[in-house]
């Protein structure tokens, strides 16, 4: 199977815009849309779902933690009824959006901090892919290749596709470098196409310490609020037409 290029967009908000999503959206095969928490407002949603079914492109409900002002890169203390809830709310208010353009919902991907303490608490994770569940139990979950959400997926019996990250340091366990520590955002095209080519041909990437860690990717994302995301994502693209 080939691998996908995904991209979180539609994460402005009011008067204020993040990312390039009218030029990102022409380089990616599926795109994880903000759904107000922390990201998007109403406006946003509807804009961000009319331009993928322009391009025809994949559209996923990207929830996160009521945590707005923190970007959703903050951990709340929710429970697991509270981010189960929250995913069906979430999902369901990008779903309108995809009523309205008629185009399907496809795929779920949380979001931040709610994304990070999924890939490593099952409760959390098993909250999310119920969450998923009851809204409909056909979308597939996003989950980080080799976490407990690719458990809590199969435990509950949804589709999922692993996601490895272009721009992103993994530690030597596979996880994801905490953004609180320099560099763990790639900006370095060469480097970002380097590791991505070994994420493809050798299903492996370097960890920030020189690991070689294993992974199997369904798709690999960019991130839209990455100041290199447009040239990152073009030439990624390319890549992924050369495989």
């Amino acid at each position: 199977m080939s691998i996908e290029l995904n991209c979180d967009l539609g994460e402005s908000f009011g008067a204020y815009k993040i990312g390039n999503d009218e030029e990102l959206i022409k380089y990616v095969d599926r795109v994880n849309i903000a759904c107000g928490f922390h990201a998007g407002d109403p406006i946003v949603m509807d804009k961000t779902v009319s331009l993928a079914k322009e391009y025809n492109v994949k559209v996923g409900a990207h929830p996160s933690y009521r945590d707005l002002v923190g970007f959703g890169r903050r951990f709340l203390d929710a429970s697991t009824k509270e981010i189960e809830n929250d995913i069906i709310y979430q999902i369901g208010a990008l779903h309108a959006f995809c009523l309205k353009h008629s185009i399907p919902l496809d795929h779920v991907k949380p979001h931040g901090a709610l994304y990070n303490r999924a890939a490593v608490d099952f409760d959390t994770a098993m909250a999310i892919a119920r969450g998923i569940k009851a809204f409909d139990r056909n979308l597939k979950m996003v989950v980080l290749c080799n976490s407990e959400m690719v458990r809590a997926a199969e435990m509950v019996g949804l589709k999922y596709l692993q996601e490895a990250f272009a721009d992103r340091h993994y530690d030597d366990d596979g996880k994801l470098v905490s953004r609180k520590y320099s560099g763990a955002v790639i900006g370095d095209l060469n480097i970002i196409l380097t590791r991505v080519k070994r994420m493809i041909n050798d299903g492996v990437v370097e960890s920030i310490n020189g690991k070689e860690v294993k992974l199997n990717p369904d798709t690999i994302c960019v991130h839209g609020d990455n100041e290199k995301a447009l040239e990152i994502t073009k030439n990624l693209n390319l890549l992924m037409k050369e495989k």
